[in-house]
């Protein structure tokens, strides 16, 4: 269970950083149940998977900052800052991204307007709470085309409102928000027709109310009361309630809705991102584009999903674009005319930092996830990763130490949905393509784990960065700008020139023994080096053999396996 700091009942550093982990938690543990309530805006079981992807990303974020300043603490706007961004970019879904509004409207009091002249570092009171929360719901309002009552926005409103009328401390605050939103997700049904007639509460506003429940015990430190639906006249129970989510969800109106979500992070300004908002409300529906100081992130649902992102391509450079078909086939054609198609056997999705090496990784067969420098992926990109493989059988490389908590969730999640994962704890690149290159998808999925997981660990690993600040090292004292060698993870050669400390590592890793050598060079290392490297193994380190990949673009400087 997450740690909960000790409790001054104000919200500080410490005091988001366990509201993030208790709100993942929480979400963690509901999100099925959120998964199966969900029937707007569409009937696709997934807003509660999409809340969790979100919060996840916020954690992650939150996280980093924590680590990138120890021993030090961080000061509430960084922490607040960086929760309200990691959701930004990890948004997921119509839910997801609202709740990242909703964060980014906390951050605007928070961290950009403190409300306490001269002390902009220090903790926030119940004031300033009561602020956040009010400014979180009507910017989540403003993001959205066309607000709808007896939604996620309707209980933020009564949130804040609750908030509002409450005199005290910050965990007096937040527990009037988590109250004023239960009683508000109570009265969903009767606000929408969809709700009402499947018996349900909105699944975005249970997911808030999740939130704010985290809220309130992480500044105070008493537990809330879990939300539990009241029983409804004329309705099945909740827990009876069965969405299927492949079948289309009709509006108010009985007509069925587009047929695509489409999703993804721009980088426009302002008045750029006015104009896309007229675009794509002409498009489609569900329109909710959140953010601000150029970067934002755009959701909608459309028929045209090409037409969505050429309006972002004209609004300025849209990335990590994410296209989901509601449907099996055209949502407007014979769902029986569409069979689905058939699942490959097997199937390898790695995480892999570059796009040479993506290049070279699909080349031997394998499903990619880039790992972007600043920015690793979260657990939700490997499941749809896993899903586009689109294989019975599937073995994961996370190719990163620090990703192997991510991979398991993911690798859970792909299970719970059918899929056979088998995780190999490979911690570098150069161990996934030492575990590609014995892949058999013929033989036996367990003897092929196996030899690609002994493939792997006879792979000794090492990297090249550069130095970005003065630091004690396992190697001693490194300066910002020197090159340093790391193996296996830890800081062995420090160094001044890429060539020299590269021939340091090498030698030390091949004192040990080695058949092969494998190099990967970032964009920065030129073939040169790459050349003198060769000759060095093969004049000082008889029968070793070396093969040179380029790593492309956001790769490491240079990477180093030794088998």
């Amino acid at each position: 269970m997450p740690q909960v700091p000790h409790v001054r009942h104000v919200l500080d550093a410490a005091a988001v950083r366990a509201w993030c982990s208790l709100a993942l938690e929480a979400l963690g543990r509901e999100r099925a149940e959120i998964d199966a309530i969900n029937v707007y805006p569409v009937a696709d079981g997934d807003t509660g998977t999409n809340l969790y992807l979100t919060v996840e990303s916020a954690h992650q974020a939150v996280e980093a900052v924590f680590t990138g300043l120890e021993p030090a603490a961080p000061a509430l706007p960084d922490v607040m800052r960086a929760m309200a961004h990691g959701a930004l970019i990890g948004a997921r879904g119509n839910s997801g991204t609202i709740l990242a509004q909703l964060l980014r409207g906390m951050s605007q009091v928070l961290a950009d307007g403190h409300p306490r002249e001269g002390d902009h570092e220090g903790p926030a009171d119940g004031t300033a709470l009561r602020l956040a929360l009010r400014r979180a719901a009507e910017s989540a309002r403003e993001a959205v085309a066309h607000p709808v009552e007896g939604t996620v926005l309707t209980v933020a409103t009564a949130a804040a409102d609750a908030a509002t009328a409450t005199d005290g401390d910050c965990g007096t605050v937040a527990r009037a928000a988590y109250e004023g939103a239960c009683a508000a997700l109570d009265a969903t049904p009767g606000q929408l027709a969809a709700l009402g007639s499947a018996g349900v509460v909105d699944a975005g506003g249970r997911g808030l109310v999740a939130v704010l429940g985290a809220l309130s015990q992480a500044v105070s430190g008493n537990v809330v009361p879990v939300w539990r639906q009241r029983p409804m006249d004329g309705h099945a129970r909740v827990d009876a309630v069965s969405v299927d989510a492949e079948l289309e969800c009709p509006d108010e109106h009985g007509v069925a809705g587009p047929a695509f979500e489409v999703i993804y992070l721009l980088e426009a300004d302002d008045r750029a991102v006015a104009r896309l908002r007229t675009r794509l409300d002409a498009l489609g529906d569900s329109l909710v584009v959140v953010g601000g100081e150029g970067l934002w992130n755009v959701h909608v649902h459309v028929d045209d999903a090409g037409a969505a992102v050429e309006a972002g391509v004209e609004a300025g450079r849209p990335y990590r674009i994410r296209i989901t078909h509601f449907g099996l086939g055209d949502v407007h054609a014979d769902r029986a005319a569409a069979p689905p198609r058939e699942r490959a056997q097997r199937a390898v999705v790695a995480v892999v930092p570059g796009d040479g090496l993506a290049g070279l990784y699909a080349e031997a067969g394998a499903t990619t996830v880039p790992d972007r420098p600043g920015e690793p992926p979260a657990s939700g990109e490997l499941v749809d990763a896993i899903r586009r493989a689109h294989a019975r059988e599937v073995v994961l490389l996370p190719n990163d130490a620090e990703m192997r908590h991510t991979a398991a969730a993911a690798a859970e999640q792909a299970r719970s949905e059918g899929v056979r994962v088998a995780l190999i704890p490979t911690r570098s690149a150069v161990q996934g393509i030492a575990a590609l290159a014995v892949h058999e998808p013929d033989r036996r999925f367990d003897e092929d784990v196996v030899a690609m997981t002994s493939a792997a660990g006879a792979t000794r690993y090492a990297e090249l960065a550069v130095a970005e600040r003065q630091s004690w090292t396992m190697a001693g004292i490194c300066q910002a700008g020197d090159v340093l060698g790391l193996i296996d993870g830890d800081v062995a050669v420090i160094g001044h020139e890429v060539p020299a400390t590269a021939r340091t590592v090498l030698d030390r890793m091949l004192a040990a023994g080695g058949e092969l050598v494998t190099l990967v060079l970032g964009d920065d290392v030129p073939d040169e080096v790459a050349d003198a490297l060769e000759r060095h193994v093969r004049e000082a380190h008889l029968a070793v053999d070396t093969v040179v990949y380029r790593g492309g673009r956001q790769s490491a400087l240079l990477l180093i396996g030794v088998e």
